[in-house]
């Protein structure tokens, strides 16, 4: 099963502004990435080729990185998640540019069915949610907010509830 996965915003916006949005991924900031409602996405420094990071439990080193026009990460985990996920900046004109994610990969594995039923709906979620920082950040508004489906609200609260502790586990004194 290969997988193409592409979002998109038309943004009233100069390239020049666009692209400082992707120079700020994973740095102090960061206007882009919805690290206040997501796993924040970290780097073991600035963003550059070979840079390795992630977010959550996803992993990936920056394969590729044209400043204010394009950034390429290759995934390293989790295991079974083979390719990558790029952020493009596309000018339209001088003040419109297209910011585009596109995500390509040939799941393995186990990651054939974490794919579809946890990873697909989430990775849609945040995508769109990077896409209304984005907008907010270049106009102060945001047109049309993405909402996280029913589905996806479900997965948050089981992903919390597995990674809170028990009741009677914690730390010992």
């Amino acid at each position: 099963m290969a997988v193409l996965n592409v979002h998109e915003r038309l943004l009233p916006a100069k390239p020049s502004e666009v692209g400082a949005l992707l120079d700020g991924l994973a740095g102090p900031g960061d206007l882009l990435w919805p690290g206040d409602a997501w796993p924040p996405m970290r780097l073991d420094r600035e963003l550059s080729p070979g840079a390795r990071g992630g977010h959550g439990p996803v992993r990936y080193t920056v394969s590729a990185y044209a400043p204010q026009q394009w950034v390429r990460f290759t995934f390293s985990g989790p295991r079974g998640l083979h390719g990558f996920h790029e952020y493009t900046v596309h000018p339209v004109d001088e003040e419109r540019t297209v910011l585009r994610h596109t995500l390509t990969l040939r799941p393995r594995g186990p990651a054939r069915l974490a794919w579809p039923l946890f990873y697909r709906a989430c990775h849609d979620a945040v995508l769109e949610d990077s896409l209304d920082r984005a907008e907010h950040a270049l106009t102060g508004t945001v047109a049309r907010p993405s909402r996280w489906s029913p589905y996806v609200r479900l997965l948050r609260r089981l992903a919390a509830r597995r990674e809170s502790p028990s009741p009677g586990q914690g730390t010992r004194t």
